[in-house]
């Protein structure tokens, strides 16, 4: 009796492939034929699971990409600003894998620059890694004074940090540490922190009479 063969685990093959590609020689470079010949598949398999469409091939793996950042993190820890720094560092890529799947998710993103469908899935990532951010900026300084103008350029700061670590990440050849990432974060919330009184503070307090 022939094997039964899980569409699901194929079409992540393909996606796998599609990420190989895209990291070694760009997301332009991609075909049917490339796939196939990374995927191991024929591209009789390829179109029985995407059609004849490439397009669709590139758009399911963007799909993954974006799964495969969000749910990166396992479990994070009960401390507000420890959960932030966790999930900074979750999401950096600081292993190969991650580096790969980072640089084809970097490439994605300047497509969506010019390519509607592409930029729709990216800003909606996007805009919900900016809400999270500030969510969890905002319980890490719960007890401290800040207004809300202040709050939004403290979360737009660590959001640009996000930002640099990816970039960065896929223009250099080596892995980000995670040591590094995770000094560089913690410095920073710290520094957050330091910047504000703690709330119920005295005026004279706050002057250090």
């Amino acid at each position: 009796m022939p094997k039964r063969v899980d569409p699901d685990a194929r079409r992540a093959q393909v996606a796998d492939a599609v990420i190989d590609e895209i990291a070694d020689h760009g997301l332009r470079s991609v075909t049917l034929a490339r796939i196939s010949a990374r995927s191991g598949l024929a591209i009789g398999s390829i179109r029985h699971y995407f059609g004849d469409n490439l397009r669709e091939v590139m758009s399911f793996t963007l799909g993954v990409l974006l799964r495969r950042a969000e749910h990166r993190s396992p479990g994070l820890s009960g401390d507000p600003a420890t959960r932030l720094s966790d999930l900074v560092v979750l999401v950096a890529p600081t292993s190969g894998q991650e580096r790969k799947e980072n640089v084809a998710l970097v490439e994605y993103r300047v497509m969506a620059r010019t390519d509607p469908q592409f930029a729709t899935e990216v800003a909606t990532t996007s805009v919900a890694a900016a809400e999270v951010i500030r969510s969890l900026l905002r319980e890490a300084l719960a007890d401290r004074l800040i207004d809300e103008e202040a709050l939004h350029r403290e979360a737009l700061l660590l959001l640009t940090l996000v930002e640099g670590f990816s970039f960065g990440s896929a223009l250099t050849s080596a892995s980000l540490q995670e040591p590094d990432v995770r000094a560089v974060v913690t410095g920073t919330l710290h520094r957050m922190r330091e910047a504000y009184p703690p709330r119920g503070e005295t005026p004279a307090e706050r002057l250090g009479t």
